[in-house]
């Protein structure tokens, strides 16, 4: 077991339910290991400028339950520049702080690879709502997230019956569609559009039309925020298209509130303490991943190159600078995220009428 004073716990990026369980499960894994922790506020840029407090097992009672973070979030470009990350080095080493449990998307797992390469050891547990992080099945705050999604659209959906409606939905999910398809598919949506996965208009306008002549008087469509300039013209075609009244409704940042669910509060508090072990254990430069149902840990830089890869963002010259194995296990991740995604909106597609 590799020796520790001190680690650090931080989160970064956008704030997602379950953020605070993942903190409660770090302070406490560590606690009962012997190991004092540092709550850093205000994620990387909280980390330069030392602001931080001693946790006790006390500052984490109760907020298993909460949403958002305790300890704030921000984004800094300073800390990307070798001035930042000196100052944040400095930081850690006047504080004893020998490690850092790092909770956010990939930003903050680049800044975690950078403190590891400068002898800080650090462990990134993913935390978003958008669950884009392509080298895990799950990301905390997803379902907290969709189960707010669903809430609002049953809602929604009850004034469009008494009115006999069209409402386009926009969901929030940066340039994945995973929160769209998966709440499209559980509130019967007609139609569902995402930025990765082409959308058939035509046939969507003709559901709808068919549907209406049927006798049905209420109808969604889930549009995930990565379909850019689509949803709001969207909605003008469909009423002029069909004669159905539309309406659209953007969701927002509400998405990203609230108590977080039993799976985001059980899988941070075990990634949480998965975190702690594997820095107990000496291992640093890694990144907590959900995968097949099990808690495992990746090489940052290979999740980092697994999410270029997966949303295409990788060139063939930096292909060929991959390991022919490894390139091949990125791939094959990458083929089964998109034949779940694939499974997932077929079935939205049969079922949504």
């Amino acid at each position: 077991m590799t020796e520790f004073r001190r680690i650090g716990v931080l989160t970064s990026g956008g704030d997602a339910p379950g953020m605070n369980a993942a903190v409660r499960a770090v302070t406490r894994s560590a606690l009962l290991g012997g190991v004092e922790v540092m709550g850093i506020y205000g994620g990387y840029q909280g980390l330069m400028e030392d602001d931080m407090k001693l946790f006790t097992s006390k500052d984490v009672a109760g907020i298993v339950s909460h949403g958002g973070t305790i300890l704030y979030s921000a984004r800094s470009e300073e800390f990307k520049t070798e001035a930042g990350m000196a100052k944040a080095i400095a930081v850690c080493r006047k504080n004893h702080i020998d490690g850092i449990v790092a909770i956010g998307g990939d930003g903050t797992f680049r800044g975690a690879t950078d403190l590891s390469t400068r002898g800080i050891k650090t462990v990134g547990i993913p935390g978003t709502i958008d669950n884009d992080i392509s080298s895990t099945d799950y990301t905390i705050g997803f379902d907290t997230a969709m189960n707010t999604v669903i809430q609002l659209i049953d809602k929604i959906r009850d004034t469009c019956e008494s009115h006999a409606r069209c409402d386009v939905v926009e969901v929030m999910g940066r340039n994945a569609g995973d929160i769209a398809i998966q709440t499209g598919l559980a509130t019967g949506a007609v139609a569902i559009a995402v930025g990765e996965i082409p959308f058939d208009e035509k046939s969507a306008i003709e559901r709808i039309r068919n549907a209406r002549n049927n006798g049905k008087r209420n109808f969604i469509v889930v549009v995930a925020e990565g379909k850019k300039n689509f949803a709001e013209g969207f909605t003008e075609r469909i009423e002029a298209q069909t004669g159905v009244e539309s309406r659209f409704t953007r969701l927002g940042h509400v998405q990203r509130g609230g108590s977080p669910t039993l799976r985001d509060r059980v899988t941070a508090s075990l990634m949480g303490e998965y975190a702690v072990d594997k820095l107990f254990q000496g291992m640093s430069d890694i990144v907590v991943c959900e995968r097949n149902s099990n808690i495992v840990s990746m090489n940052i830089g290979f999740a980092l190159n697994v999410d270029r890869l997966f949303k295409g963002k990788m060139t063939d010259e930096e292909k060929a600078k991959i390991a022919p194995e490894d390139l091949a296990k990125m791939e094959e991740i990458c083929i089964e995220r998109q034949t779940k995604k694939m499974q997932l909106y077929n079935t939205a597609k049969i079922t949504c009428l």
